[in-house]
């Protein structure tokens, strides 16, 4: 099914990327020319939009598809990386967890050895999984997108990558995502539900891999679900009164954009309630775990500057604007 579909999205979106079959990814057609450092993510599919909808001018030079819901193996990373590569190196966007983080290090040992200079900015945002005990660390989720834009709006006025690398970090540390799912994506291998949830319960702190969340509760009404995940959201990320916010209201695959709208009209009362500039909110299916039912929130703090490099100019696949 992958394969398939990566030849699809690659006919589709012919004047915007580039298959590269034997090396297993896909890059930019018309990459911005300003850049000093390429830009590559990845990992696996059954996510779309996510990665593959945004390369392009703006955010991403290349990504590297995995099988189902699995990391790109590292010979991906690093001949994606190598083909896009300016002078002043290439950053790698990954989300964190185990398979991603070894092969996308794996592929920057490598590049090291050719004398390319690589950095990584890790996306965890998953307020979810943050546990003590989890050595593991938070999820990485919805915010990949938010730093892939801002991030690459920022490449192309020509920073280095020490500078960019930093900039990821921060962007990183600013943003926390929460998924509920009312019913489970359907694994494709055998055509049933990733697993069970009974009439009227609700899965709180979802995966995007189908990942059990550590409790199941009785659904609430919207308004006062979307308030007790803003307000998770909120004590992570700590911000002020007169503070400004962007938001990304994500469907999971399986819930119409009217009900996402509905879900965007609570969180903007809610900050709103709380003081907080809601700069801008993104809303549709942009990190999708196949057909599962549900959504995510994501909050990231902005400052002028990061709301300038979100509203800058992108041209790719599924970028809205």
């Amino acid at each position: 099914m992958v394969p398939d579909a990566l030849a699809g999205f690659a006919r589709v979106h012919a004047d915007l990327v580039v298959h590269d079959e034997q090396g297993g990814f896909l890059r930019a057609r018309s990459p911005a020319p300003t850049r000093r450092v390429g830009i590559v993510s990845g990992g696996g599919c059954g996510h779309e939009p996510l990665h593959l909808g945004f390369i392009g001018a703006g955010m991403l030079d290349a990504v590297c598809p995995g099988r189902l819901m699995a990391s790109p193996h590292n010979r991906q990373v690093f001949d994606a990386s190598r083909a896009v590569a300016r002078g002043g190196g290439v950053l790698h966007l990954v989300k964190n967890y185990t398979g991603d983080r070894i092969n996308f290090g794996i592929a920057a040992e490598r590049l090291a050895h050719e004398g390319i200079d690589c950095a990584r900015v890790l996306v965890d945002d998953d307020l979810a999984s943050e546990s003590a005990e989890s050595a593991a660390g938070r999820r990485g989720t919805g915010a990949t997108v938010l730093v892939e834009k801002v991030l690459g709006a920022a490449a192309d006025t020509g920073l280095g990558l020490r500078e960019l690398a930093g900039l990821g970090a921060e962007l990183a540390g600013r943003c926390r995502s929460l998924a509920v799912a009312s019913a489970a994506h359907t694994a494709p291998a055998t055509g049933r539900a990733a697993f069970e949830l009974a009439e009227g319960e609700l899965e709180y702190g979802v995966g995007i891999h189908g990942e059990r969340a550590r409790r199941t509760v009785s659904r609430p009404p919207l308004d006062e679900l979307v308030t007790d995940m803003t307000e998770a959201l909120l004590t992570s990320l700590g911000p002020a009164p007169g503070e400004s916010v962007i938001a990304l209201v994500n469907g999971l695959g399986g819930v119409t954009r009217l009900e996402l709208y509905g879900v965007a009209r609570a969180l903007a009362l809610r900050l709103d309630g709380r003081g907080l500039v809601l700069e801008r909110t993104l809303v549709g299916d942009f990190v999708t775990a196949l057909d599962m039912r549900g959504f995510s929130l994501t909050l990231m703090r902005a400052d002028t500057e990061t709301v300038k490099w979100f509203d800058a100019p992108a041209h790719t696949p599924a970028w809205p604007r």
